[in-house]
């Protein structure tokens, strides 16, 4: 085997960790694969000899890269901060009624998979603290490894990662366990929508639900449960066309027009039985682009 073979191998053998840094990272599929894609360029035009840790040194790289996409994207001001809905990873599950899912390359995420909720709070961090709190929390790297990345100094880093943490406490509670409760409780909250129950919809929902659609040009944000439910009546066209689906590890829906297009992914978080956060991608350019399965009819 050559050693630029042996090099694709070791490559691969660390892609999942990687992509799953970036995702963490960038909250889009298509960039996260871009900074993978550019770390392997980086490596095939490095003395690999030199590197003692392979999988460190690859990891640091998708980090900086992460960082520069990150920062890129603040400064072209192209929305404001927290209204963007990360990009969905769509798994199949026992149980739904539809099998729709991305490209099975990005299952590999779905493994150790991190909620859309917290997703949307990372993506109101400063780039420099979402970096920090990702590698040190979610990967145990050590801030003497993340301060050079962000030019601070470890004591610094390992503050940045702190502040992160505190502003990450809400979205960090861990949902309801019980996966088949959550199911019911968000199938109970489709039919309610569908038959514009608006009842229905105050049974399921927290009194303090917070709801955020991503439209792309715009985005919206309802809090309460007569907003929510009144937001969700009046939204019932997604609804009469909704599938129930796993949306990053937690029960969701995809949603199709009449012409077989997706209109809409949602993921729910279900806590103590009723729905506390509802996050919704309704750009049609992105979603075109998650390559997701046409209903069945």
């Amino acid at each position: 085997m050559d050693e630029r073979s042996w090099l694709a191998g070791r490559f691969e053998e660390n892609r999942s960790r990687l992509r799953s840094v970036a995702y963490r990272m960038l909250g889009s599929l298509s960039e996260a694969d871009d900074a993978v894609q550019e770390a392997w360029l980086r490596l095939s035009r490095t003395d690999a000899s030199g590197i003692e840790n392979l999988a460190g040194w690859l990891t640091t790289v998708v980090a900086r890269i992460s960082l520069d996409m990150l920062r890129a994207r603040r400064s072209r001001a192209e929305e404001p901060v927290g209204a963007r809905v990360p990009d969905p990873i769509i798994g199949g599950n026992e149980g739904i009624d539809h099998p729709a899912f991305v490209d099975p390359e990005h299952q590999a995420i779905m493994a150790d998979s991190i909620s859309l909720a917290l997703l949307v709070v990372l993506e109101t961090l400063a780039p420099p603290e979402r970096l920090a709190f990702v590698l040190h929390d979610m990967f145990d790297v050590p801030f003497d490894e993340i301060a050079p990345i962000v030019g601070k100094t470890p004591a610094a880093a390992r503050q940045m990662a702190s502040r992160a943490r505190r502003r990450l406490q809400g979205a960090s509670t861990p949902p309801d366990a019980d996966i088949g409760a959550q199911q019911e409780v968000v199938a109970a909250f489709l039919a309610a929508a569908r038959d514009g129950d608006f009842d229905a919809l105050l049974r399921v929902l927290d009194p303090d639900v917070v709801s955020r659609s991503d439209l792309g040009t715009t985005s919206r944000v309802l809090r309460g449960a007569e907003s929510v439910a009144k937001g969700a009546i009046m939204g019932a066209q997604l609804a009469a066309r909704g599938y129930l689906v796993m949306v990053n590890g937690a029960p969701g829906f995809v949603s199709f027009g009449e012409d077989g297009e997706p209109r809409a992914v949602g993921a729910f978080t279900v806590r103590k039985g009723r729905i506390s956060e509802i996050n919704v991608l309704a750009d049609p350019d992105r979603l075109r682009e998650l390559d997701i399965a046409g209903p069945i009819d």
